[in-house]
């Protein structure tokens, strides 16, 4: 059943991609005040700030003093952070070879033709 709340607000996992979104974007580091002007959705600046110390202390953001406070900047791009997630998911699973096989017969033909490229691409830096 989707998550459908009747005080308006949005499911935590959003607010934190967008929050994300916003990192990304700005290519510069940035207090909790800026991202919250940013995000232009009239939360507390609390909230915001207590996003974006959770994503520091999960390794996804790096913090500066400023002020009073914090900026944050990511550690990796959105890519990046798909990778990690991809990696520990794989490294979690003790049939590695299953997951990779269903992973591949789940992709479509041309994202299929993107990884076989790819792979032919590392293997030739490897040589």
């Amino acid at each position: 059943m989707p998550d459908e709340r009747r005080d308006g607000r949005r499911p935590h996992g959003e607010l934190v991609a967008d929050v994300l979104a916003v990192r990304w974007q700005a290519g510069r580091p940035m207090t909790a005040r800026q991202v919250d002007t940013a995000l232009d959705r009239g939360l507390a600046r609390t909230t915001t700030a207590t996003i974006l110390t959770r994503l520091h202390e999960k390794g996804t953001l790096r913090r500066t003093p400023s002020g009073r406070g914090f900026a944050y900047e990511p550690v990796q791009d959105a890519a990046g952070l798909v990778v990690g997630r991809m990696r520990r998911e794989l490294e979690s699973e003790p049939r590695r070879d299953l997951v990779l096989r269903r992973f591949v017969s789940s992709l479509s033909e041309n994202d299929e033709d993107t990884l076989r490229r790819l792979l032919l691409e590392a293997e030739d830096d490897s040589e």
